[in-house]
């Protein structure tokens, strides 16, 4: 997660432009009407990791559904979430911390969907050196990134009786993995082991997720006056976003949207793209748990109050804080993105 853990207050502006379409909740707007305009700030540059949002906007999704969505992105000296709490960004990509910082913060904003089941980081090792789990890492230097140190290294920590000691500065730097077999670094397992194959290593990838680190990823954040003032709009851009995250996890026609990610972000290419694809749909970072008999996007209750009470064990949120007033499952849990 790469955004700030205190928030500077300020004052919400107005929400989103555009004209409210009186519409059933989800149902697809006449084309004769005016497209509402929303626009969504993704949380980093563009990528595989954002795919279903750049395929909602080229495979016209959005617009099917009365929308005009401006997909801007993110990037290192960015803050979405200040952008959000200032008014001018309707909609951001972020992550379940952001949900719980909301309400510690006493500010009006919600999360609405996750798109992502599973957080993608990793720890990441060299095959055949004797590190088979994350009980061997213990004692074990490990190149970790200052943001990785308020997240999900406080849950390691304590669930694998880590100490802050093995701790080594990772500065999103292959080298010193590379030449280190016994070296451990942290990453994202669409991104890091794909360099490092193409480097002439052989990865092995732990995904903290699968630990039991239950991070909500690759959601959507919203004011609440939003919610309150255009539901309808809402539910269509939500609906949408599952429809483009379906497609392109399903690989179905989805050759413009990577053309757009690849115009956004020069870094990446087909073969980046493909790795990251592959590596999402094996280990189930969109389409797992709950997503599978809820659909795309899914949130609950009971999770939202496990990655609380996780996170407040962790020492790193108050345990009597109300994670209920950081999300809504209003918008999901519909089934939309099921085959």
């Amino acid at each position: 997660m790469r955004t700030r853990y205190r928030i500077e207050r300020r004052r919400l502006l107005a929400g989103g432009t555009g004209l409210t379409l009186a519409a059933v909740a989800g149902a697809r707007v006449p084309l004769a009407q005016s497209l509402d305009r929303v626009s969504f700030q993704t949380n980093w540059r563009a990528q595989a990791e954002q795919g279903g949002y750049y395929q909602a906007v080229a495979a016209g999704i959005y617009r099917r559904h009365g929308i005009e969505c401006e997909l801007r992105q993110g990037g290192p000296q960015q803050n979405p979430a200040q952008l959000l709490i200032g008014g001018r960004v309707d909609m951001i990509m972020s992550t379940g911390f952001q949900a719980l910082n909301y309400v510690r913060e006493n500010l009006p904003f919600l999360t609405i969907a996750a798109m992502m089941q599973k957080d993608p980081q990793i720890l990441m090792t060299h095959e055949g050196n004797g590190i088979n789990s994350f009980e061997d890492m213990r004692g074990r230097p490990m190149l970790i990134g200052s943001a990785s140190r308020v997240t999900y290294w406080p849950f390691l920590r304590a669930r694998f009786d880590f100490t802050d000691a093995q701790i080594r500065p990772y500065n999103f730097n292959l080298t010193p993995f590379l030449v280190d077999r016994m070296a451990i670094q942290q990453g994202f397992v669409s991104a890091e082991p794909f360099a490092a194959m193409q480097a002439g290593a052989r990865p092995r990838v732990f995904l903290i997720a699968d630990a039991g680190y239950e991070n909500y990823q690759t959601t959507i954040d919203i004011s609440r006056r939003m919610v309150e003032e255009k539901p309808d709009l809402v539910q269509r851009f939500v609906n949408a976003s599952i429809e483009g995250w379906a497609q392109y996890m399903a690989g179905r026609n989805t050759d413009a949207a990577n053309a757009l990610i690849k115009r956004d972000n020069p870094d990446m290419d087909d073969a980046k793209i493909a790795y990251a694809v592959r590596a999402m749909n094996e280990h189930g970072i969109v389409k797992s748990g709950d997503a599978d008999r809820l659909g795309i996007g899914a949130m609950t209750e009971e999770r939202w109050i496990r990655f609380h009470r996780t996170m407040a064990d962790a020492g790193l949120y108050p345990r009597d804080l109300d994670v209920r007033r950081g999300f809504t499952t209003r918008f999901v849990n519909k089934r939309v993105g099921l085959a």
